[in-house]
C-alpha cells in the first residue's frame, strides 16, 4: 500500500509515495513438559490468549500429543510480551512452562 506524501521542491510541489509494510508475525508456542498440568496450560490459553474452552483444549493437546502447540500468532512485541507474561505466570505457580516465538 502507497501512502502519498506531497513536499515542495524548489516552488515545485512534488509527490513522494512510501511503502508501508505489515509487520512480521510470530507464532507463540508452547512446549510440552513433564510437570506443567493440562489443566494450567488451558488456563494459560483462556486467560492470556484469550482462548475459549474448546480452543485452548485443542492447544492443550497438540501441546501434549505433539510436543508443541500455537497459542496465537502475533507482531513480535506482542508475542514477546505474552511469552513473559506465559513464563512469570508459570514461574509463581512453580511451573516450567516454555513458550517461545517463531516467525511465520
Amino acid at each position: 500500500m502507497s501512502v502519498p506524501d506531497k513536499r515542495s521542491e524548489g516552488g515545485v510541489l512534488t509527490e513522494v509515495k512510501k511503502e508501508v509494510h505489515e509487520p512480521p508475525m510470530y507464532k507463540v508456542l508452547l512446549h510440552n513438559d513433564d510437570y506443567t498440568t493440562m489443566d494450567f496450560v488451558i488456563m494459560v490459553l483462556e486467560t492470556i490468549f484469550r482462548k475459549s474452552s474448546g480452543e485452548a483444549t485443542k492447544i492443550m493437546l497438540d501441546v501434549h500429543q505433539q510436543g508443541i502447540g500455537v497459542a496465537g500468532i502475533y507482531t513480535r512485541e506482542i508475542a514477546d510480551t505474552k511469552i513473559h507474561i506465559v513464563h512469570d505466570v508459570a514461574r509463581k505457580n512453580e511451573f516450567p512452562l516454555k513458550c517461545s516465538m517463531e516467525k511465520t
